[in-house]
């Protein structure tokens, strides 16, 4: 059996490039290396056939730690809640009222950005409380 080296999670999307700027300004990602041969990443999107254009964006962990993420645009909307979401880990080790209030802080943040808040999950006997939100094309994900 082999071992994963990496993984790549995929949005589909409407607006790729709108979607990854969002999710860069979250996780602190930056755009992959430009290919070889231009000067920008703008500069390779205008030589594809223009159908092509505008129609996938990447951006990766600056360490290289975290997974690289993957904007494809699909042709039809978003229609229902995803099956697979991100946690962003901003409580981690944090309870009660500290966790609640670093939740407070980054769904704040996040807002500005254009992210939605949509409820809070309340701590229970096995769970910290986490923030669900939606980014800017309305895709799930919790702030933990």
């Amino acid at each position: 059996m082999s071992a994963v080296r990496q993984v790549q999670v995929t949005f589909d999307c409407e607006r790729p490039r709108e979607v990854a700027e969002f999710w860069k300004a979250v996780l602190g990602y930056v755009d992959p290396p430009v290919p070889e041969g231009f000067a920008s990443w703008s500069d390779f999107d205008d030589s594809l056939p223009e159908k092509d254009r505008g129609a996938f964006w990447a951006c990766q962990d600056p360490d290289g730690v975290g997974p690289r993420l993957f904007f494809q645009r699909v042709p039809e909307a978003k229609v229902a809640k995803n099956r697979v979401h991100l946690d962003v880990r901003v409580g981690a080790g944090l309870h009660g009222e500290e966790r609640l209030a670093a939740l407070e802080r980054e769904a704040d943040r996040l807002e500005a950005l254009g992210a939605k808040r949509l409820y809070l999950m309340p701590a229970d006997e096995e769970n910290e409380s986490c923030q669900v939100m939606q980014d800017v094309e309305g895709n799930e994900f919790c702030l933990d």
